[in-house]
């Protein structure tokens, strides 16, 4: 396969994240909208890097750091999400304002 068809999918990768953060209501929803975009990233990452074969491996660097930072995102984002749903029922983002003055 070429560089330009994986780049066009991590394009459409990140087309659907973006749709999903603007359209979604549900809180795990965005969450995962945003890992879909920070995948979309990996994919060109990788693919910049199997296409300039360095020896440095800085898109697979980069991938690794963007896997570890994606899952700390996962377990902080989803804990403040489980507390917010305890204390008011609902995982709406529109209903969210709990740090509003």
């Amino acid at each position: 396969m070429s560089l330009v068809q994986f780049l066009v999918l991590g394009a459409l990768m990140f087309s659907f994240g973006v749709y999903g953060l603007l359209v979604r209501r549900n809180a795990v929803m965005v969450l995962l909208a945003i890992e879909l975009m920070l995948n979309a990233v990996n994919l060109n990452l990788i693919a910049f890097e199997a296409a300039l074969r360095t020896a440095f491996a800085g898109g697979q660097v980069f991938a690794i750091f963007v896997i570890t930072v994606a899952a700390a995102e996962v377990g902080i984002g989803l804990a403040i999400v489980l507390l917010i749903f305890r204390n008011r029922r609902s995982a709406n983002v529109d209903e969210m304002d709990l740090m509003r003055w």
